[in-house]
Formats: structure tokens, sequence, C-alpha cells
């Protein structure tokens, strides 16, 4: 069987952009094993189970902020979140209480898979993170997420001085905050891929 021009072009297009991908699935791995998600889930869609959950989320991130301070590597921060979950619980149960529920909540850390996800300065591609999940009541709602270390889910962006604490390189750097030109497409060529290859398993 004869190919036509165009769908030699095609199948040379796939190859590149697998090739490439394949660089940046093992660069986005080597991302991952430095950070650690903030995953918090919402009782149910509602408004008010919505509304909670951002201030679920504001509560965990107070809590954790002054305690990540000293963390250099995801591993001192995992040791520090590891041992304040039962704090974490109680801010997140006193914001619930607050609110006049009564719903429980669950604080793990635990590894979960993540979509490309994009932010207002940077992009994460998806992939398997360690991931602080807050789950809210029956857990049923829409989710958030950003990531607890290192702190950019309040300044929603990656800075030098934050990239350096932590070892990113500057390839890194580039990967998710867009120096990497078509950085996005890319990532999300990548997550479909993986999704045809679970799909044929």
């Amino acid at each position: 069987m004869k190919f036509k021009i165009w769908e030699w072009a095609l199948i040379a297009v796939l190859i590149v952009t697998f090739i490439g991908g394949l660089d940046i699935n093992r660069s986005s791995k080597a991302l991952s094993d430095k950070l650690i998600r903030l995953h918090v889930v919402a009782n149910s869609d509602t408004d008010a189970d919505q509304s909670l959950k951002l201030r679920v989320r504001d509560a965990v991130l107070d809590k954790l902020r002054p305690a990540l301070e000293g963390a250099r590597d995801r591993e001192s921060a995992q040791e520090i979140i590891g041992g304040r979950l039962a704090e974490i619980e109680g801010a997140a149960r006193g914001v619930i209480s607050e609110s006049g529920k009564e719903y429980g909540v669950k604080a793990t850390l635990c590894k979960e898979s993540f979509p490309t996800t994009e932010y207002d300065n940077f992009a994460l591609p998806a992939g398997e993170y360690l991931s602080l999940r807050v789950t809210i009541g029956e857990g049923a709602g829409h989710n958030w997420w950003c990531v607890v270390f290192p702190p950019i889910c309040d300044a929603g962006v990656i800075d030098g001085q934050t990239s350096a604490a932590i070892g990113l390189t500057d390839s890194e750097v580039g990967l998710i905050t867009g120096k990497n030109e078509g950085y996005v497409v890319r990532f999300r060529i990548m997550e479909l891929w993986g999704k045809l290859t679970e799909l044929f398993r």
C-alpha cells in the first residue's frame, strides 16, 4: 500500500512529536519528584460547599506556610506535612464548624495522577505527584489543586529564588513557565498519548 504525501507528512509529525514528548516526559517526571501538590476536594458542587472548599484551602495554606519555610527539598517538606496531618484536619474542621456544617474531613499524603494544569504564569504537566489530599465530607464535589511545596499557590509564579531553593534546573523552570515554546500543547499531547497507551493496554 502506497502512502500519499500528506500521510507521510502526518507520520513524520507524529514521530517528531513522540520523540519530543519522550524528552518532556522524562523532564516532567524529574519535576514531579520535587513538588508536592495540594488537592482539596469539596463535599459537593453546591455553591456553599464550593465556597467552603476555598476557605478550607486558605486555612490549610495558613497552617503550612510558616512550617514549610525551612524546607529545602521535597523529602523535608513531606516530613513536615506528614507530621502535621492532624493539625491540618483540625484547621479544616474549624472552618467547617464556623460555616455551620458537620462534615468530616480527612487529610492524607498520597500519590495521585493529575492532568495538565495551567495557572496564570506557569503550567504543570500531567503525571503522578505526591499530594496532600484534603477531602471534605463525601468528597463528591469539584476539587481544587495547586502546589504546596514549593509555596507557589499564593504567588502563582516560580521565581529564581524559589527555584534555586529547591533545586529546580533552568530547563525545568523553562519547561513549566513557558520559556520552552509550545510547552502546554506538548504537555497535552503527552497526556493524550498516555491515555491512549492505557486504553490499548
